[in-house]
């Protein structure tokens, strides 16, 4: 295939719509909501010192795998990345199904056996908005990833456009990063 084919075919498998596009962009919406969560709880708890109780450590075990294996997967344009998200994704709605359950008191508290209970909440917004907590935002995250990931296994997509992809998932990790440590340098 010639450098015109190439370019040809790279337009022909543009998006049209924005079901299309969200089905072509599936892997970096989860690498995106995969950093956007992993660079939040450590800026929860490196910048603001909010001490992790033991289901978010979980939560963590569960979610920072997945910014290194989603990027790896675009890298490599892998697509059956989903086979390695999954799980992983899929593991950490129930933790965080359980523990937003707890911290909203829908089902008793359970003994943790870290310095901080597991019911405790750090995020105290009155009226409409009572319902963000930490395990909340974290299953959001794990319940996007999980949406993109099952979307990618349904869906028949041509090859990536390798280095467009890489530079987008580069960027993705870069501009994250640049921004929760200007965070944290602001605080």
């Amino acid at each position: 295939m010639n450098r015109a084919q190439s370019l040809e075919s790279a337009i022909t498998t543009a998006p049209a719509g924005i079901l299309d596009w969200l089905t072509f962009s599936c892997r970096h919406i989860a690498l995106l909501a995969a950093m956007i969560a992993t660079a939040g709880s450590l800026f929860f708890s490196e910048v603001l010192r909010w001490i992790p109780c033991e289901l978010c450590w979980y939560q963590r075990i569960l979610m920072y795998p997945l910014t290194v294996i989603l990027f790896v997967g675009i890298w490599r344009d892998d697509r059956k990345v989903y086979l390695y998200v999954l799980p992983l994704a899929l593991g950490g709605i129930a933790v965080s199904l359980y523990h937003y359950l707890m911290v909203m008191l829908i089902i008793p508290p359970a003994p943790c056996a870290g310095a901080v209970p597991c019911a405790f909440d750090y995020i105290n917004i009155p009226g409409v908005l009572s319902f963000l907590k930490i395990p909340f935002l974290a299953l959001v995250a794990f319940m996007i990833i999980s949406v993109m990931m099952a979307n990618l296994a349904l869906a028949d997509l041509p090859p990536a456009h390798g280095r467009a992809a890489r530079i987008a998932a580069v960027a993705i990790v870069m501009v994250t990063s640049a921004v929760f440590v200007g965070l944290g340098m602001m605080i």
